[in-house]
């Protein structure tokens, strides 16, 4: 019995020589047994670092970059819009848009940029054809959607982007992945691989049916 007075005066001596007495002032920092993170080296805004050569924490941004909570993702965030159409894919009677904002060029640059998007964020699970046979189907999700669907097909466009933006069933949001012009962008290599998908000798142009042995 005695041993178990000695060991809990051992330890009461022991946690009061760690914790200090209940209400004691310490210029010494506090241990933390979980500290969950709370401590970081990190920089605050327009603080200095002597890592860079300036002396400047705050560092250009890299091309290409996507902006975070630029208001740009939810119609409630209060920014201030100028095209609903291209940030919301709506016309202003709030019907979705058919066909692309004016304010976007669809040409051989924005197509490869929808289809880089679209290897990227889409084809895990639509599949590099948009069938829905991609990767992720192998690993149980089968109820991913094929574009070549009539109802897909003939969605308008401003509702696919409404889509891309906000999630839609198992499909979380890419509002955080996609900037605007990218969500277009990715549309227009969808309504690419339907067209494909769907194309007809009438839809090759004069000019080119030579080369597939048509008159």
């Amino acid at each position: 019995m005695r041993y178990v007075y000695l060991a809990t005066f051992f330890i009461a001596v022991l946690t009061v020589s760690i914790l200090g007495f209940r209400g004691s002032i310490s210029t010494r920092t506090p241990i933390e047994l979980i500290p969950d993170m709370d401590h970081q080296a990190k920089y605050k805004p327009q603080a200095p670092s002597l890592f860079f050569a300036d002396g400047r924490a705050d560092r250009p941004l890299p091309a290409g970059v996507v902006a975070y909570g630029r208001g740009d993702e939810k119609p409630d965030a209060g920014f201030l819009r100028s095209d609903d159409a291209l940030y919301l894919g709506k016309n202003p009677d709030g019907s979705w848009v058919s066909g692309f904002p004016k304010s976007v060029t669809v040409d051989a640059r924005f197509m490869a940029r929808g289809q880089g998007r679209y290897e990227i964020y889409c084809t895990p699970c639509h599949g590099a054809l948009g069938d829905g046979n991609g990767i992720t189907k192998q690993y149980g999700m089968g109820a991913t959607p094929s574009y070549h669907d009539d109802r897909l097909r003939q969605m308008a466009d401003g509702e696919i982007y409404n889509t891309i933006t906000n999630g839609k069933g198992n499909m979380l949001s890419y509002a955080d992945k996609l900037s605007p012009e990218d969500r277009w962008a990715v549309i227009a290599y969808v309504r690419a691989l339907q067209r494909a998908e769907n194309g007809t000798a009438e839809d090759v142009p004069p000019s080119h049916k030579s080369e597939l042995g048509l008159k």
